[in-house]
């Protein structure tokens, strides 16, 4: 339209003028603001997966330990001590004591491989054998032996013998000395067929899973070896000490 000032050529052109800097950023244009920008949810594949290696992390003690159990075994089953399949759980009731009458939860006895040690209080020769044959395994591991605790569960009520009692109870590593009801251990623990209890060394897995049983007639070498095939098996989940 002939006369109108409303719009300025020269303006626009000139580098830096109002008009040349509108053109020049299109948004200064518009009127209206448009909706805010919404970033893309994360996918939900994502999220779940997440969560299943959360849930693996978890499991993954009891996934290494089955595959201990079923898998990880020398050719031809040549373990020498009786691999327990399945193995059984540490019962949750199993009533415990310490030797001065107070109550123990099972679920202490947690977190370490236990060699353990059927017999009542008297000790008999039998009794003292299998409590060196466990001192022995236990110290044949080596620096391995901090996964390893040593428990008689004792199955009555009579009074230890004080050199047995000052043995067990002194010392870097004590032994675990607990009363339990002989039916109740018998409940969880077996011997083979023709002996008793107090026959065997009795081994447990850190989640409380009796799994192994050496023979009445024990060759401390060779049921060191089955110990040492399972500790390398466990050794990159199980580390000393039940404060895990």
């Amino acid at each position: 339209m002939s006369g109108s000032n409303s719009f300025d050529p020269g303006a626009a052109r000139a580098p830096g003028g109002p008009v040349a800097d509108s053109l020049a950023d299109p948004m200064a244009l518009t009127v209206h603001s448009g909706p805010a920008p919404v970033l893309p949810a994360a996918p939900r594949s994502r999220g779940r997966m997440t969560a299943l290696l959360v849930l693996l992390a978890c499991a993954a003690p009891v996934i290494v330990s089955y595959f201990t159990y079923y898998v990880v075994r020398p050719a031809g089953r040549s373990n020498y001590a009786t691999l327990i399949d399945p193995p059984r759980a540490l019962p949750a009731d199993l009533a415990l004591r310490d030797l001065g009458g107070q109550a123990v939860s099972p679920a202490s006895l947690k977190g370490q491989w236990l060699l353990v040690v059927v017999a009542g209080g008297d000790c008999d020769r039998r009794c003292e054998a299998r409590l060196y044959e466990q001192r022995q395994l236990r110290e044949m591991t080596g620096r391995e032996r901090q996964r390893i605790d040593r428990v008689w569960l004792v199955t009555d009520d009579a009074p230890l013998r004080a050199p047995i009692a000052a043995a067990l109870t002194t010392g870097e590593a004590p032994a675990t000395v607990l009363r339990a009801p002989r039916e109740a251990v018998q409940a969880w623990l077996a011997a083979d067929d023709g002996q008793a209890l107090e026959d065997h060394l009795f081994l447990v897995d850190p989640m409380g899973q009796w799994m192994m049983r050496a023979p009445a007639t024990l060759e401390p070498k060779r049921f060191h070896r089955d110990i040492e095939r399972l500790l390398r098996a466990s050794a990159f989940w199980d580390r000393p000490g039940r404060d895990r």
